[in-house]
């Protein structure tokens, strides 16, 4: 899958749980919901990207959460 598709995919998680005003929480559950309903390549992918890219374009809650709760 195409990065650019993982990135829009990835931002409208970030824009849903945007609505979370525990920024904390909201992270956790980006990151909840990108490792259940998100096969391994399209991980795999957008963390190479945050990687190489510094996350450029996503949404800053998704980056904390990929950040954080994944590259971990």
């Amino acid at each position: 899958m195409e990065v650019d598709k993982l990135i829009k995919m990835a931002n409208q998680i970030g824009d849903f749980f945007e609505a979370n005003p525990d920024v904390e929480d909201a992270k956790l559950e980006i990151a909840g919901h990108l490792k259940k309903f998100w096969n391994s390549v399209m991980i795999k992918s957008l963390v190479a990207y945050v990687q190489q890219q510094q996350g450029a374009g996503l949404h800053p809650r998704v980056l904390a959460a990929i950040q954080q709760h994944i590259q971990a």
